[in-house]
């Protein structure tokens, strides 16, 4: 099973849920961290093991010799990665996607692709759990293609738990598509509220199961709670907002660690999770 773990804004607790959750599988379990432009999973995870792969996409390379100028490579070019203005293109790595759609469509075969690095994937254990982090590269625009291969490296068969980028763009739909179940974190505040209508809208489009995890409670009005018994929402689990909890992030210590009162409850949470993903609930 693969549970996608997202938030419509950053800030809610969404890695948090995330590495806790992984902490209390007794089962091996793989923990993909798919915020790639600030992972912060290994931060909370002294794993050991490290490993690093770097990752990159296809761009196209120009034979002027080859190259007749006809444009039709910028024709099919939906990001205007590659141009003609009746001369040999101009190539531009940053904007293209790696499609190889202009290698594709080139009648005199002049367009050949290189591999432009985007980033790394770093792999690393502790315990149980396989740690599998994206790190894009400073300056790189690009975040789905290194998503996607972090994704990839997940091993055939084995469960794992995504923590997604915040928000709901291209990034979040790249790390929680084709996963069995989504939990979205929010925390009941207006912002939060807001952000949480967003990311509901986008898992519905996807027609993914999902819950919601209410982070902070205590902390601001029952809006959210209204929202999500209007929607028919389930909302799997609730943390309060426990001073002890911040202190032992700010220290990098897991909650189920230093506060065994919250073993059992992410331990149900797998439970509701399990029966979430064959209700089908959407």
């Amino acid at each position: 099973m693969k549970i996608s773990v997202a938030s419509g804004k950053g800030g809610t607790g969404k890695t948090t849920v995330s590495v806790n959750l992984a902490r209390v599988f007794t089962n091996k379990i793989v923990l993909a961290d798919c915020d790639v432009e600030e992972p912060n999973a290994h931060l909370f995870l002294k794993t050991s093991g490290h490993a690093e792969k770097v990752i990159g996409i296809p761009v196209p390379e120009v034979n002027e010799e080859l190259c007749n100028c006809c444009g039709e490579c910028a024709k099919i070019c939906q990001f205007s990665a590659i141009v003609t203005f009746g001369t040999t293109p101009l190539v531009f790595p940053e904007m293209c996607h790696g499609c190889g759609g202009c290698t594709l469509v080139c009648p005199t075969k002049a367009i050949s692709e290189k591999d432009r690095r985007i980033g790394v994937i770093e792999t690393s254990e502790m315990d149980n759990i396989t740690l599998i982090t994206g790190r894009l590269d400073v300056g790189v625009a690009l975040a789905p293609p290194l998503i996607r291969a972090v994704k990839n490296a997940i091993p055939e068969g084995s469960a794992a738990i995504l923590d997604a980028p915040p928000g709901t763009s291209c990034p979040v739909i790249a790390a929680i598509r084709e996963t069995d179940v989504v939990l979205l974190v929010t925390e009941p505040t207006p912002f939060g509220l807001n952000d949480l209508e967003l990311a509901v809208d986008m898992v519905r489009e996807l027609n993914l199961p999902f819950g919601v995890i209410i982070n902070r409670v205590g902390s601001g009005d029952d809006r959210v709670h209204e929202f999500c018994k209007k929607e028919s929402i389930p909302i799997l689990m609730e943390i309060p907002d426990d001073r002890q909890i911040a202190e032992n992030y700010s220290r990098g210590i897991l909650m189920v660690d230093a506060l065994p009162q919250y073993k059992n409850i992410f331990k149900n949470l797998i439970e509701k999770i399990t029966e979430l993903k064959k209700k089908g609930l959407k």
